[in-house]
């Protein structure tokens, strides 16, 4: 791995994050299309660390909202619905670890293909629920809204499934303007992150990842910051746009992306596992 590399997936990172199509789906195809070992724990660590970099991003583009919940910690409204959102993929997250059920071993590789095409359905329903009457107005997001849209934060944890554009499905659905639940989706991603960071970084540590952290600290470096760089410029202008674009567009590339992922799945290019699913 160089800084080539890595200067790579923190683009793809940063621009991904904040798209409605799969940052770690796309992380996954570029890497076996760079003929880098995706599935290895190196490869985990780093795509941990790249989400670090947009999480920078959402605390510098959000940092009035993070301020205002210091401010008013045990009495911020914001604060609770985070923890509302948060709780469903913590508990599945935790109940699988309990039962040694690793997310990724059942699904694997193999369902990459098919976890773009979910997105796509999602996105195409999340456009649907937005032309919904009740949607004229933006309206504060509700204790059933953050819920809602943690049970979909918790299926994005399925390879392929966009984290942002679950979570904004799940808002839509339940009376929220697009731009208001993109903008809790990205809200929503700074707890995700961090317990992943806690959860997937205590892994890699026991491991022994972080010989491969010390060795490549400065490409590594390179692919953070420019996630954080293009993540902080790619939410600012989805936040500007989000209501004049539709999903529609978003969905038809994820359907292109998933088909090709699934060609080169029956084709074994570049490494791609064959297409398998949970019960296969």
């Amino acid at each position: 791995m160089n800084v080539l590399h890595t200067a790579v997936l923190g683009i793809i990172q940063g621009v991904a994050e904040f798209l409605p199509i799969s940052s770690s789906g796309h992380l996954e195809v570029a890497q076996r299309l760079l003929g880098l070992q995706a599935e290895s724990m190196d490869m985990m660590l780093l795509t941990v660390l790249l989400h670090a970099g947009t999480l920078a991003a959402v605390v510098v583009v959000f940092w009035e909202d993070w301020i205002g919940i210091l401010k008013n910690l045990f009495r911020s409204r914001l604060l609770g619905l985070l923890i509302v959102a948060s709780l469903p993929a913590l508990i599945v997250k935790l109940g699988l670890k309990a039962v040694d059920i690793d997310i990724d071993a059942v699904f694997g590789g193999g369902f990459l293909g098919i976890g773009f095409l979910v997105t796509g359905v999602f996105l195409l329903l999340a456009e649907l629920f937005s032309h919904r009457g009740r949607h004229a107005a933006a309206k504060r997001v509700t204790v059933k809204n953050a819920a809602v849209m943690g049970c979909f934060q918790a299926l994005a944890m399925i390879p392929g499934v966009s984290r942002s554009g679950s979570t904004t499905l799940g808002g839509t659905a339940t009376g929220l303007t697009k731009r208001d639940a993109i903008k809790f989706s990205f809200l929503m991603s700074a707890p995700a992150v961090v317990g992943s960071l806690l959860l997937e970084g205590k892994d890699a540590y026991e491991q022994g990842a972080f010989g491969f952290l010390t060795a490549n600290i400065v490409p590594i470096a390179v692919g953070v910051v420019l996630a954080a760089v293009i993540g902080i410029l790619t939410a600012r202008a989805m936040l500007k746009i989000i209501n004049k674009v539709s999903f529609n567009w978003f969905a038809l590339y994820v359907f292109l992306v998933g088909i090709a992922v699934i060609v080169m799945q029956l084709t074994g290019f570049a490494g791609f596992p064959p297409i398998s699913t949970p019960l296969s």
